[in-house]
């Protein structure tokens, strides 16, 4: 996927098993995220960034929604423990880290492996991607300041 891309319509399904449709957010803008793994330090400052910022996002006409590959008992904990106010999608299969291009090899202290790499997607009203956000550019501490452009 790059900028200018149409976003797929079916995204996958949420921690209670409902499906997550791009025309659910028809008319608004999406924050489609993409992390690693939920409970995770990293990972856990993006989220509570964005909950702590969901107020102003709403405002500013943004939809979030987080995306990794953890199951959907992992996803209930998750928004449970941090209550968290939007859907994560748990894409099990990785067919959304794979279609959107966020799922690759990693390394960490000398040891290689798959994973997902921390990226967002800015997806218009008419669900076309108008930006990109890198992992190498995403503050987990202030990811929401960074969409809002603030």
């Amino acid at each position: 996927m790059e900028i200018g891309s149409k976003a797929p319509e079916m995204l996958g399904h949420d921690e209670n098993g409902k499906e997550i449709r791009l025309s659910d957010f028809k008319g608004k803008k999406l924050v489609l995220y993409f992390y690693p793994k939920d409970l995770t330090s990293g990972c856990t400052t993006q989220a509570c960034n964005l909950r702590d910022n969901y107020a102003e996002l709403k405002k500013q006409g943004y939809a979030v929604v987080g995306v990794s590959v953890n199951d959907e008992k992992s996803h209930k904990k998750f928004i449970e423990k941090h209550d968290l106010p939007f859907p994560l999608i748990a894409d099990t299969e990785q067919k959304l880290v794979e279609e959107f291009g966020v799922w690759g090899e990693k390394s960490m202290y000398g040891r290689k492996y798959f994973g997902t790499f921390r990226t967002t997607f800015i997806i218009n009203e008419e669900g076309i991607i108008t930006r990109i956000m890198q992992p190498k550019e995403i503050k987990v501490k202030e990811h929401a300041q960074q969409i809002l452009g603030k």
